[in-house]
């Protein structure tokens, strides 16, 4: 079974870390400051190494690191990705005084296409970017079935993306291909109403479902 590496150390990475391994599965974290993310890991069954370590490990690697910064960081690991399918779960934002996305640092694009563009060796395919962190290894726990999306221009990458998400809980039919990683803007955007969302809902796991 391939080993996933998961990019990133904070609440996401934890998350689908966590579910990944439970599932059996051989999950390599890779921080950009693994020393300080230690003590959040410990007895988690994870190997937490530093990010290039951690690209090199896995077969098929999550971007689970903070948006504004994916293009840059993942731009330096390019020898260690080259070739790899890279599973794009961020959304790169401007924050307002509350936290929340006021809008998008890629407008007309989107960070799929950034990261796409910066890593033309990688095979890029957006996902899990419409939803709570919670939902993305818990889409069973909403009482309406969320949808993850996906985007990428590799068919066989979204196909292994796929087959990911359906270890992480996902039903096929909740699963819709979007198409093209151009695709992904639509999805990304969405980030704009988490705000109003949580203002009208309170702080509570949600994701966009598309109703059929």
């Amino acid at each position: 079974m391939t080993t996933i590496a998961v990019l990133g150390s904070g609440t996401v990475a934890r998350t689908l870390a966590g579910r990944l391994t439970d599932g059996g599965r051989e999950v390599v974290v890779g921080s950009r400051d693994p020393r300080r993310a230690a003590g959040r890991w410990a007895g988690s069954g994870v190997r937490l190494t530093g990010l290039a370590e951690a690209a090199d490990s896995g077969a098929l690697v999550v971007n689970a690191l903070p948006g504004p910064v994916s293009v840059e960081v993942l731009g330096g690991l390019a020898a260690q990705l080259a070739g790899k399918v890279l599973v794009d779960v961020a959304n790169a934002t401007d924050s307002d005084a509350r936290g929340f996305a006021s809008g998008l640092r890629y407008p007309g694009g989107s960070l799929a296409e950034e990261i796409q563009r910066a890593l033309p060796d990688v095979r890029v395919v957006k996902t899990l970017n419409t939803m709570h962190e919670s939902v993305m290894a818990d889409p069973a726990g909403l009482a309406t079935p969320p949808t993850a999306f996906l985007s990428g221009d590799d068919a066989e990458a979204k196909k292994a993306v796929g087959g990911l998400l359906g270890e992480l809980g996902w039903p096929a039919d909740w699963i819709i291909d979007l198409g093209g990683v151009e695709s992904a803007r639509a999805p990304e955007a969405f980030v704009l109403m988490v705000g109003g969302l949580v203002g009208a809902l309170g702080p509570v796991p949600f994701g966009l479902s598309v109703a059929r």
